[in-house]
């Protein structure tokens, strides 16, 4: 299986797990939590189909990357995208970033700037600044980030099983968008991941984005759905396009957080004809 070394923790390597597909301009797709470069599996298809190469990595400590106990941060994020791109020496890249992806995509830029991107797309993301502070009234009150980290902390397992409800909005699509079949994969995948990094990532969900948004100075997409209970659009994308120059917002009607999996002919759409 193809790897990237990011890293070393004590005699141990801390690699990156990567898949490689086709060719052209690479299209580098960044998953969310607590899932892994799998959850792109209705969107790879259809990108290949339109003549890009796909690029998924598995983000530390989920899916088949290693799982330390160091580096769940943004930096340290955006560190481990760069050696992927580096190791697979891309060009012309085309970032985009699902949920905590969308942190990876602002950050890397914010990083090491737009030389070699020339597109980026914030997909139910988190940016551009979650945590609700006196300057930022529009965010989150910080208890709420509290309590879902006694959560994770007290019974992830459980914690998984409430998150996906709301992730797809079960209640709604069950039976329609989304079968219990394709949460329980979800579920599945989040019960592979760390311990550790399920916890720590809580915590850079309220990371600071706004400054390496202003140094995007490539053409943008943001898509959102407009019933997303994870990360609502007001708090998020909307402010995000507002953010970014040249951007575009598309909001996808009824849409949960995970508009990838239940919305993806919508979705795909947008992304064909933003990424041509």
């Amino acid at each position: 299986m193809p790897y990237v070394t990011a890293a070393k923790e004590n005699s141990g390597k801390i690699d990156i797990y990567y898949e490689d597909y086709g060719t052209g301009d690479p299209v580098v797709l960044i998953h969310g939590y607590p899932l892994s470069g799998t959850s792109w599996e209705r969107q790879i298809g259809v990108l290949l189909d339109a003549g890009h190469r796909v690029i998924t990595y598995d983000r530390r400590g989920f899916g088949k990357s290693s799982q330390p106990f160091v580096g769940y941060n943004y930096d340290t994020f955006a560190a481990d995208l760069h050696q992927v791109v580096t190791k697979l020496a891309l060009r012309n890249l085309k970032l985009v970033g699902f949920s905590m992806g969308g942190g990876e995509v602002a950050r890397y830029i914010g990083k090491y700037g737009t030389e070699n991107v020339r597109k980026a797309v914030f997909i139910s993301a988190v940016p551009p600044f979650l945590m609700k502070t006196p300057e930022n009234p529009e965010g989150v009150d910080g208890a709420v980030f509290d309590g879902i980290k006694k959560a994770v902390a007290a019974d992830r397992y459980a914690f998984f099983t409430g998150f996906f409800k709301d992730f797809y909005n079960a209640d709604l699509f069950l039976g329609t968008r989304i079968s219990e079949q394709a949460i329980q994969a979800s579920w599945n995948i989040a019960a592979g991941s760390s311990s550790i990094a399920t916890l720590a990532c809580v915590s850079t969900w309220y990371e600071d984005f706004r400054e390496d948004l202003k140094r995007i100075d490539v053409p943008t997409l943001v898509i959102h759905g407009d019933a997303d209970r994870i990360l609502p659009m007001s708090a998020t994308g909307a402010r995000t396009a507002k953010l970014i120059p040249n951007s575009r917002l598309a909001v996808i009607k009824d849409g949960p957080h995970c508009i990838t999996w239940t919305h993806a002919e919508e979705v795909n759409a947008e992304l064909l004809s933003f990424l041509k």
